[in-house]
């Protein structure tokens, strides 16, 4: 962060410098531009939006028709209430639509391009040229730091330039996808000048079993079914006390057994919502009453149990849980005991893929140390910080993407 100064270096002088071409940063960009401001965009790798590019299965899930605050994660809840409403998905399907890119729901509000994500990166490269906005890619940067000759301003120094603008914008990223070129550039920034960082942490990310479980469960990787993916919290944590009072956040989807633990959407999502130490509750038979299947079909023993369970679960899972899970008896009784722990597969995972493997990182710059409005420093005016960078994570499905062009377009209106 502190590299000594180059003297050979060229200087130039602008009204903006943003740090980091993707999503978050690129939409400031262009809104800035828009306003007259004199822009300037530093990338370290060799193109723009190289996380846009890959996302979606490389058709980028852009936005979600049913964004809300609700839908994201920080330690300030309230944060990005302001933000979301003043730049909701509407508005970015209308940019997506000006630029005739057509697209599609997949499901559960889910917006994907029908061609490729670098639909996406085209239409941000195309406004920003209108905007008169001007980036400059393989930006190795050296230092940050205030100008002593101007204190207002903000100088920032490459491996062959020196820029200054008086407003500075920190899209940098979170610490997931490393190879291709996440680092922690932007907390390291963040803390030189004086904000908290809520401590990062991998999220939308696979777990890992333990070594019992593992020689237990990881022959079916492959295997997928539906599941109710939550994250049980401390009861004492959770208000109003009842018997669902330790589940919190709870997910609907498809779970998938891998070669070293759980993935699939549900165990993504709920990922985020784990502490890394209680166990996560998974129940494999959501929305189903099956000892009443069972009274409808005539006698209840062994051979009712396995037949109604491989109806429900693929046939190697059915096979493996009926081997580790055996009901005790026939009886009401027993069976019920079995249906509940089909219902509540508890399991304490031994940690995660980490950030090579996380779609985003939670936790980041302090929220309470930012305007929710400008996305501006409380501590230093003229610097800001947006997108992933920043203590708010979406869930999965295009939440993430959308937090970036809010958090984006709101200060674009101000720096």
């Amino acid at each position: 962060m502190d590299a000594p100064h180059n003297p050979e270096a060229l200087k130039h002088t602008c009204d903006v410098i943003v740090l980091g071409a993707g999503a978050a940063g690129l939409m400031c960009a262009i809104e800035a531009g828009k306003r007259g401001r004199r822009v300037l965009v530093l990338e370290r790798a060799e193109r723009i939006g190289k996380k846009i590019l890959i996302s979606g299965g490389s058709r980028c899930n852009f936005t979600n028709l049913h964004t809300s605050p609700d839908n994201f994660l920080s330690a300030n809840p309230h944060f990005s209430k302001s933000a979301l409403a003043r730049y909701q998905p509407s508005d970015f399907i209308r940019l997506v639509e000006k630029h005739a890119i057509a697209y599609h729901e997949k499901k559960l509000g889910q917006l994907f391009c029908d061609r490729a994500a670098s639909d996406i990166t085209s239409m941000l490269e195309a406004e920003c040229r209108a905007s008169g906005v001007e980036i400059h890619l393989n930006a190795k940067i050296k230092s940050v730091n205030m100008d002593d000759e101007r204190p207002q301003a903000f100088g920032v120094t490459t491996d062959s330039s020196v820029f200054f603008a008086s407003r500075l914008v920190v899209a940098t990223g979170g610490l997931s996808i490393a190879k291709i070129g996440a680092t922690s550039f932007g907390y390291d920034l963040a803390r030189q000048f004086g904000l908290s960082i809520v401590e990062p942490r991998p999220a939308l990310v696979p777990l890992t079993f333990t070594e019992r479980d593992r020689k237990r469960w990881c022959d079916l990787a492959g295997v997928s079914t539906e599941v109710i993916a939550s994250a049980i919290v401390p009861s004492a944590s959770v208000a109003p006390a009842g018997p669902d009072s330790r589940k919190q956040h709870q997910f609907r989807e498809q779970m998938l057994v891998t070669h070293r633990g759980l993935s699939g959407p549900a165990v993504l999502q709920m990922s985020s919502y784990w502490n890394g130490k209680d166990p996560i509750s998974l129940d494999l038979a959501p929305g189903r009453n099956l000892l009443a299947e069972l009274r409808g079909r005539g006698p209840r023993d062994h051979g009712s149990w396995k037949s109604l369970l491989k109806e429900i679960l693929p046939k190697r899972l059915a096979d493996r849980w009926l081997e580790t899970h055996p009901a005790a008896g026939n009886s009401d009784r027993d069976l019920a005991a079995a249906e509940q722990r089909l219902h509540n597969w508890q399991i304490r995972p031994e940690g995660t893929e980490g950030y090579g493997k996380a779609e985003v990182t939670a936790g980041g710059v302090n929220t309470d140390e930012l305007s929710a409005k400008t996305m501006e420093s409380q501590k230093r005016s003229g610097l800001f910080f947006i997108g992933e960078v920043v203590d708010v994570t979406g869930q999965l499905g295009g939440f993430n993407f959308q937090w970036a062009w809010a958090s984006g377009y709101c200060a674009g209106q101000v720096v």
